[in-house]
């Protein structure tokens, strides 16, 4: 017949097992959601595009080329409009249509390129200028603003 000390020592042992295996499952928990919340997903536009109804409200990151006609910049509110057109990610992609630079001016001269719109609240970027790669990290609103 066991002792009552040693059906103690299992049952204290047998105590700090489980509540070790609570504090992991906790924090492990806690790992998920602050990965999840912060995440971002790198789309091209016309990526976001073909899904934008299920990506509104979501950490973005997007890239493409600047249409410089479309910049308007509030000096009074700060606040900041402009458009960029779809470039492949694509490095392969990119190198067909001769590099970097022809990819942008392509990507605004095409009318047919998909667009997007975004809205920023701040000092005007001093980099941004037509045909400039832009790449941008925020959230699409419902109205499908870029911000």
């Amino acid at each position: 017949m066991p002792s009552n000390t040693s059906h103690r020592k299992k049952s204290n042992r047998l105590k700090f097992i489980i509540g070790g295996l609570l504090l992991m499952a906790a924090v492990a928990a806690m790992i998920v959601s602050a990965t999840q919340s912060t995440a971002e997903f790198f789309m091209t536009i016309e990526e976001l595009k073909e899904s934008e109804r299920n990506l509104v409200g979501q950490n973005l990151r997007v890239s493409g080329a600047v249409l410089g006609g479309s910049i308007l910049y509030d000096r009074k509110t700060g606040n900041l409009t402009f458009a960029i057109a779809h470039i492949p990610n694509d490095e392969k992609e990119i190198d067909q249509l001769g590099g970097l630079e022809a990819a942008l001016h392509q990507a605004v001269t095409d009318r047919s390129n998909p667009r997007l719109h975004v809205r920023y609240a701040g000092a005007a970027p001093d980099m941004l200028r037509h045909e400039a790669q832009a790449i941008l990290t925020g959230t699409l609103d419902s109205e499908g603003f870029f911000g």
